[in-house]
């Protein structure tokens, strides 16, 4: 069964790329990303192959409060295919919508430790230490859960369902983004899902860190530069950064607005 709704993160279980132990705790709620997806991971996972991860994707489901499932599935937002998925479980829409779309409707995974009150350096150094001995489950919670420090490690883990994780944790900003969108040192994968994400392609400021980082895949930041404005287009026409196919474009494209 389909959700209708479509994130980096629900692609790779779509696509069968998730290891089952994963699977399995994204079907008991151990999971938590924003509700919209927990709820699209639950309706993919109600159909696993495994049986014991589809049933408990259906034991979350079911102890959902119903309420709650009416005023969500109530949103303009939501699916028609998800809509059609609750009703064939008797959940009807609200009359008022809820509000909230961030937060996850079920979250039995552990809280992470806090980080101990040391300078940056060392605490840059004590996160690196955690992540390192964690199991990949392990550091995709962390990546849901986590603080903007771990995050920002874990957005560069080479296992990319991790990376991923990191965009779908509810407490991820735009600003923080922003600044993702901006690092050299990730996955030119990882920045693509970021351009391909409608709402945070609405921020001029991800768009201009996504033009001007070299990792970019070049169609990209080239679809991209027409978004700019003329001082930033000015920059990036002297930015030795940037491929050459984009600085030259970007100088005949001030040329020509003059």
């Amino acid at each position: 069964m389909e959700a209708g709704y479509r994130t980096p993160l629900l692609d790779l279980f779509r696509r069968g790329e998730v290891a089952r132990d994963i699977r399995l705790l994204a079907a008991q709620g151990a999971l938590a990303p924003r509700a919209h997806e927990q709820l699209g991971l639950l309706i993919l996972l109600v159909g696993d192959q495994d049986p014991e991860i589809a049933r408990a994707a259906d034991a979350t489901l079911t102890a959902i409060p119903r309420d709650s499932l009416s005023a969500f599935i109530a949103r303009a937002d939501v699916s028609g295919e998800m809509r059609d998925f609750f009703a064939e479980r008797g959940v009807q829409p609200a009359e008022v919508p809820s509000p909230d779309a961030e937060s996850p409707f079920v979250d039995i995974g552990p809280d992470p430790e806090p980080l101990p009150d040391v300078d940056d350096e060392q605490k840059e150094a004590t996160v690196q230490q955690k992540i390192a001995s964690m199991t990949i489950a392990q550091r995709m919670a962390l990546a849901m859960k986590g603080t903007r420090e771990e995050r920002s490690l874990l957005i560069r883990d080479p296992n990319k369902i991790v990376a991923v994780a990191v965009l779908s944790s509810p407490k991820v900003t735009e600003q923080e983004v922003e600044s993702i969108a901006k690092m050299a040192s990730i996955s030119d994968e990882i920045l693509r899902l970021i351009a391909n994400t409608r709402a945070w392609v609405k921020n001029y400021g991800i768009v201009l860190a996504l033009t001007k980082n070299p990792k970019t895949p070049l169609a990209l930041s080239m679809n991209m530069l027409s978004r700019l404005n003329e001082r930033d287009v000015r920059m990036l026409s002297t930015d030795r950064n940037v491929p050459d196919v984009l600085r030259i474009t970007a100088r005949k494209k001030v040329v020509i607005d003059r």
